[in-house]
């Protein structure tokens, strides 16, 4: 079960879109919150006014985002008393998927797709030992918690989630909207090789040591320590990329 999630967490996902009138956009948003775990299986969506106002956008754009996830299979709408759209959660994507989206992608991609998230990462986990709550310090202990026992999916859902809470805790909006779209595009690409055993305990044990640094606000550790992280994914995920080249 999801637990609470950051109200700045929720907040850049349901942002004002930027370019108005734009059904995809709509639907790329609600992709992301699904795929994020901000939003939980069968959960009731906003009402269609209600999300059009959230993101400034006409009714009809919602509607026409809506019907797009449903042909997904994101979303279901039940007509009469109790009905709406409810969040259907996908299911996790196969290993032939995830390997074909990464033949798609060249060295160099990768190499400028880290670029970009190191940036993202290790400035709001410098911001978050700067600025975070403790109510923000005790999300972040609890999300990471969750890869003590995680394997699989979990783990992959578990470290996305992890780092949209510091990007939260971080209190700025534009940052946590590039965490939410960076782990929208790559999110669960980036930490597919984190399969499971000792990877994800090295990973649960880096996710403590980056909360400490923020609870004991050193931004320059918790930056260093988050690149590192970061950089240790992106080793396994180009050696990953190396091995599906390989005969």
């Amino acid at each position: 079960m999801r637990k609470e999630m950051s109200n700045s967490a929720r907040l850049a996902m349901f942002a004002p879109l930027d370019q108005l009138g734009r059904a995809d956009a709509v639907a790329a948003r609600l992709l992301d919150a699904i795929t994020l775990g901000l939003l939980d299986d069968a959960e009731q969506l906003p009402s269609e006014v209600e999300l059009a106002a959230q993101f400034r956008v006409a009714t009809v754009t919602v509607r026409e985002a809506l019907a797009v996830l449903r042909q997904q299979g994101l979303v279901e709408t039940r007509r009469g008393r109790g009905g709406g759209s409810f969040v259907r959660t996908p299911a996790w994507p196969s290993p032939s998927s995830w390997a074909s989206r990464l033949s798609l992608l060249s060295l160099a991609d990768l190499r400028d797709l880290g670029d970009h998230y190191l940036a993202v990462a290790g400035a709001a986990a410098k911001l978050a030992a700067e600025r975070s709550t403790p109510e923000d310090l005790d999300r972040l202990r609890l999300n990471a918690e969750d890869l003590r026992e995680a394997s699989g999916p979990e783990a992959i859902r578990a470290e996305r989630q992890f780092h949209l809470e510091i990007a939260a805790a971080a209190q700025s909006p534009r940052l946590t909207n590039q965490e939410v779209q960076l782990q929208g595009e790559h999110g669960w690409l980036l930490w597919v090789p984190l399969g499971g055993g000792e990877q994800c305990r090295a990973a649960y044990a880096e996710h403590q040591a980056i909360v400490a640094a923020i609870a004991a606000t050193d931004g320059d550790l918790a930056r260093r320590l988050t690149e590192d992280h970061v950089l240790s994914a992106l080793d396994r995920l180009a050696d990953l990329h190396l091995s599906l080249e390989t005969p």
